[in-house]
């Protein structure tokens, strides 16, 4: 059967057919994807949720990473504040008395 064309010379069928047609194709793409990157098994849902839990782990070290980071800067430019305003300090009277 040859389908109806329009007067510019494209094929013209229902909508419904037309969805249904996309709806097979994205499903079988889908399919293929997962079957590409090896999650097409029976442990697909749980090897996502390992990746996703994963991803979590690696937001969450990196997060820390950075905190940890930013207080040895903080705590660097305190103690670099601290030692100029300590530098013409006077320490005589920590000696011990004769």
């Amino acid at each position: 059967m040859i389908p109806p064309r329009s007067d510019q010379g494209f094929v013209c069928m229902p909508d419904a057919e037309f969805e249904a047609i996309l709806t097979r194709a994205a499903e079988e793409g889908a399919k293929c994807a997962r079957a590409d990157v090896g999650l097409d098994g029976d442990e697909a849902a749980l090897d996502i949720r390992d990746l996703r839990s994963l991803m979590d782990c690696i937001r969450l070290v990196r997060r820390a990473a950075m905190q940890t980071a930013v207080r040895m800067i903080t705590t660097g430019i305190k103690l670099a504040l601290l030692a100029w305003r300590f530098r013409d300090f006077d320490f005589t009277i920590w000696r011990a008395i004769p």
